[in-house]
């Protein structure tokens, strides 16, 4: 995106298009993030989970760069104008909520919050999830005539929620059979 700014490579309609690619690249780390649980579950031995928190990152840099293009390039910082699209616009509305949200799965992402909220912090960043559905509702409401490439990601994403809810459940019947766990009660379904 920045080498198409400096190369003015950006068509007839430059703000849209700094919108548009920004917006999809935000909604594509964010199911790349995503991803990677069932990754894991799928592939126990593959090293991926390490990369994770730097992807909910990017998802968080993009959004940023997203919120700033609208704010600064589309709106020219005018809080009336921001405030009108805010009111009429759906899309707006939720690509607002969506960055809310993202906000303090952001800032909670380092170790030393990890430690501080312990199992809130699994609580808090569950809300990722809620987070990639509204991201799938604003692009459909962005999309001024063919919502089918929302749709698509749509589909992905639900692949991806289906995933993790069925090798979760294998994990816990797994888990179930084993005789020190039934035992001792640490196990809890």
């Amino acid at each position: 995106m920045a080498g198409d700014i400096i190369t003015d490579n950006l068509g007839a309609n430059p703000i849209e298009e700094l919108l548009n690619r920004s917006g999809l690249w935000t909604l594509r780390f964010l199911l790349i993030t995503l991803a990677i649980s069932p990754l894991r579950l799928l592939f126990r031995k593959w090293p991926i989970m390490k990369y994770r928190r730097m992807l909910g990152l990017f998802v968080f840099f993009y959004a940023t760069v997203h919120l700033l293009v609208f704010l600064v390039f589309d709106h020219s910082l005018n809080g009336t104008d921001i405030v009108e699209a805010i009111t009429i616009s759906p899309a707006v509305q939720i690509g607002l909520i969506v960055y809310l949200i993202l906000i303090p799965l952001a800032v909670t992402s380092t170790n030393d919050m990890m430690r501080r909220l312990g199992k809130r912090w699994a609580k808090l960043h569950n809300f990722v999830h809620t987070a990639a559905l509204l991201s799938i509702a604003h692009f459909a409401f962005s999309e001024k005539v063919d919502i089918s490439i929302p749709l698509y990601y749509g589909a992905f994403l639900i692949f991806l929620q289906l995933t993790r809810i069925v090798l979760n459940k294998r994990k816990q019947i797994a888990l179930l059979k084993r005789p020190h766990l039934q035992q001792d009660g640490e196990f809890e379904a």
